[in-house]
């Protein structure tokens, strides 16, 4: 067994790989790989989770890199869409394959879609095509391929827009318009290195644990397995195989796994006030039951809204939640709104308004005035 780390010291380290202790000064892409694969659910948190960790962030600067396709996003961990790089998304897009989170078929009639599958791919190389033309297209194929498809599933799958056909780590989402922008792209096109054409299962494996482990440790099989969808024992094979990774243990006794050169900084570290996006990683990268590193038991129900499966923005203050934020704009007048969940100190009033000011201006660049409120 390793040395016991408490939960501020993987609160901690947690925070130094994140940028959020200090913002990182670095090539965008250098900072996604370094975050993990950032959540693009709610396409208005991936500016704010960057801003958040960088120096002099610009929303332009994103949608540019996706643009050259230096970002990619599509359905990669968990079956949810995310932004990744384009040196590593061959990687994510295997392991979502070998995960069975490609997995098509939402009835137990017999089908067989592996040619439907590469015709669609086929489709989409290079051109961005709609929803409505990708169903177009499909159609046209389940016609001239008759008993390919099952006509219980072609039911199911023509009422839902055949979404579970195209929700796969073999496409990436991209504007119909040609242009990157504050709305969220919803045609696609073919993963520059779809599943199968880049990296082995083996090999895309090792490289997204490790990413894992990089961006959110020291981490558990079970923390690990959680963030990819993937079940535990291959994950913790695959970390027990790893020659040159430290051991550690966490305050319940359980193993922790981190890099050798990763940062750990000691406990007593000052940890500055920050804001979360909608989605933030740091709250999705551990055991579901297992978040206090970051996230304190008593404030879970507050911030994961179980009816529509959403997770709220948040500002930390020493590190942990501590409250909601949001934001408007009304008349000119932009105002980020903060929700604490208990007292709030002068010294971290003061920290949240700069920090808020900085935000709120991101958010509403073209306002005549901007305002932190308390409430």
């Amino acid at each position: 067994m390793g040395e016991r780390l408490s939960l501020v010291e993987q609160n901690r380290a947690l925070l130094a790989r994140q940028g959020l202790l200090e913002r990182w000064r670095a090539p965008l892409t250098d900072v996604v790989e370094s975050i993990g694969a950032l959540q693009a659910q709610q396409w208005g948190a991936l500016p704010v989770a960057l801003w958040t960790r960088m120096h002099d962030f610009e929303p332009d600067e994103l949608y540019s890199a996706f643009e050259r396709q230096e970002l990619v996003t599509g359905q990669f961990l968990r079956g949810t869409l995310h932004a990744v790089t384009a040196r590593e998304q061959p990687y994510y897009s295997m392991v979502v394959q070998d995960g069975g989170l490609n997995a098509w078929q939402r009835t137990k009639a017999e089908s067989n879609g592996e040619d439907l599958r590469k015709a669609l791919r086929e489709y989409t190389d290079g051109v961005t095509r709609t929803v409505e033309e990708s169903c177009a297209f499909i159609e046209d194929w389940v016609s001239a391929n008759p008993g390919a498809i099952a006509d219980e599933e072609h039911v199911f799958q023509r009422d839902r827009k055949w979404r579970p056909f195209r929700a796969t780590s073999d496409f990436m989402r991209w504007p119909a318009s040609g242009e990157w922008g504050t709305k969220a792209p919803e045609a696609h096109r073919t993963a520059p290195c779809p599943p199968g054409e880049g990296p082995d299962g083996e090999e895309a494996l090792e490289a997204v644990v490790r990413c894992h482990i990089r961006a959110f440790g020291p981490v558990t099989a079970e923390d690990t397995a959680y963030w990819m969808g993937w079940k535990v024992p291959p994950v913790r094979k695959m970390l027990e195989a790893q020659g040159d990774l430290l051991r550690f243990t966490d305050e319940a006794g359980r193993p922790l796994y981190d890099l050798p050169d990763a940062p750990r900084p000691d406990a007593e570290t000052v940890a500055p006030a920050r804001f979360l996006a909608p989605f933030d990683s740091v709250l999705l990268a551990y055991e579901a039951k297992r978040r206090q590193r970051v996230l304190p038991d008593e404030h879970r129900s507050a911030v994961y809204m179980k009816a529509n499966l959403r997770v709220l923005p948040t500002f930390l203050v020493d590190g942990l939640v501590a409250g909601l934020w949001g934001s408007e704009l009304k008349r000119g007048e932009a105002t980020l709104t903060l929700q604490p969940f208990g007292k709030i100190t002068k010294a971290a009033r003061r920290e949240l308004d700069a920090e808020g000011e900085g935000l709120v201006r991101v958010l509403h660049p073209r306002a005549k005035n901007w305002h932190v409120v308390l409430e």
